[in-house]
């Protein structure tokens, strides 16, 4: 294990004035430098910065510094934050509106553009990952809410109950005003998010509420999001909260929900994902639908999901509430006999009736148990009847599938390299 030797605690201190609701104290950001001793002959001294509160003027963190975040850091309003290949973000450990997360608010811009060899990687203060590093040696898929998740937050539509225009992102208490998603413009831009690791965060902010590895609220289609791990999270990995943004090349480990999670008429599609399922995990696929009158259907295509078969936990994917869209080009297996797919209410039944709700090809390794492919797929609905569901679904022996993820897109993550997946 490293040993963190503390070398001086800079003088200069940077103190500026924001309001926020939760901590009414100044912002401060202090920097610390800490001599790393990695046994590996690569030790170097890596300040650490810690912010708190508001970002109001555009910056760049750099990867000569590791970043702690203290509490709710939010990127205001016209502000840009830069964040440069392979920099480091541990947040801080507490619950409530204690726990700590990156929030970018609408109108704000997130320019983090990680690389292949140089990821971008979030995670706990207590991971002794360190600069220059893209794993540390004392924490793995099971070390789960040790810090909050990043939330982005953009102006394009979603459909809310009551059709109101915007809502409060969860997560974030009512009266924080940067925590409001949603509008008119589907092409908003919040920046460019690619190669990023995000891992061991969901810290509990309320009762059975914690925050995602990856919140995504009326983002626009016109901000750029690929190659994005999430590991050991314990809400869901990834949630789509309305929105047009497209999202390519995904990777959820171990998640402690659900690995791909979509409501509120998610409108953009998702391409290349790859789901692991953990001990802890439920769904690979969580989708909902719209919850006022607006529409927008999601697509879902080229998936690998892996399922879990040694806990009673772990199923294929949900389709609730309304959900409208498609589902295409699905691989899947390692899944328990009582997995399913399935349709959960009348409304959801009716839409895959009315040809709302859609699947291409899905390709199962089917589970010991299980004798017939289209026994994966369920009706749950009280009183609406389908036909075909499970139609376009094959059972292939495993090597043998001809959709699914282009797993070596992937190669670059922590769950390849660390996990040993073989991608």
């Amino acid at each position: 294990m490293k040993k963190l030797l503390l070398i001086t605690l800079v003088a200069s201190t940077l103190v500026f004035t924001g309001c926020f609701k939760d901590d009414d104290t100044p912002i401060i950001i202090e920097e610390t430098t800490i001599y790393i001793n990695d046994g590996g002959g690569t030790g170097t001294e890596c300040p650490t910065i810690s912010v708190t509160g508001a970002i109001t003027e555009s910056t760049t963190w750099t990867a000569d510094n590791i970043y702690q975040l203290n509490q709710k850091v939010v990127v205001a309003d016209g502000v840009t934050l830069t964040i440069n290949p392979g920099t480091i973000i541990k947040g801080s450990a507490g619950t409530g509106s204690l726990a700590s997360a990156l929030i970018v608010a609408r109108g704000a811009t997130l320019n983090a553009q990680g690389t292949s060899d140089q990821p971008i990687i979030f995670t706990s203060t207590s991971d002794n990952i360190t600069c220059g590093e893209t794993a540390g040696t004392n924490l793995d898929e099971n070390d789960r809410g040790l810090w909050g998740g990043l939330i982005v937050l953009g102006y394009a539509p979603c459909s809310f109950s009551g059709d109101i225009e915007t809502a409060q992102i969860e997560g974030i208490p009512a009266d924080d005003t940067f925590g409001q998603y949603g509008g008119t413009d589907a092409a908003d831009s919040s920046g460019v998010l690619q190669y990023i690791s995000i891992r061991h965060g969901g810290a509990l902010i309320g009762e059975g509420n914690e925050i995602n590895g990856l919140t995504l609220g009326g983002v626009g289609n016109g901000t750029v999001i690929n190659n994005i791990e999430v590991v050991a999270n314990v809400d869901d990995g990834v949630e789509f909260f309305g929105g047009t943004v497209d999202a390519t090349n995904l990777l959820v480990w171990a998640q402690g929900d659900d690995a791909l999670d979509i409501d509120q008429a998610y409108s953009g599609t998702i391409d290349n994902a790859v789901v692991i399922l953990g001990e802890a995990s439920d769904h690979a696929f969580e989708v909902d639908g719209p919850e006022g009158t607006g529409s927008g259907a999601f697509t879902i295509i080229n998936a690998t999901i892996i399922g879990n078969s040694i806990t009673a936990n772990g199923e294929y994917a949900d389709y609730r509430s309304n959900a409208q869209g498609n589902t295409s080009n699905v691989y899947a297996y390692g899944f328990k006999d009582s997995s399913d797919v399935e349709l959960d209410n009348d409304g959801v039944a009716t839409n895959y009736n009315n040809a709302l709700l859609t699947f291409g090809t899905w390709q199962i390794v089917l589970p010991t148990g299980v004798a017939n492919v289209t026994d994966v797929f369920v009706n749950k609905a009280e009183t609406v009847t389908v036909t075909g569901f499970g139609s376009t679904a094959t059972a292939v022996t495993q090597g043998s599938q001809t959709v699914g993820a282009t797993t070596s897109n992937l190669s670059w993550t922590y769950a390849n390299i660390v996990g040993g997946l073989g991608f």
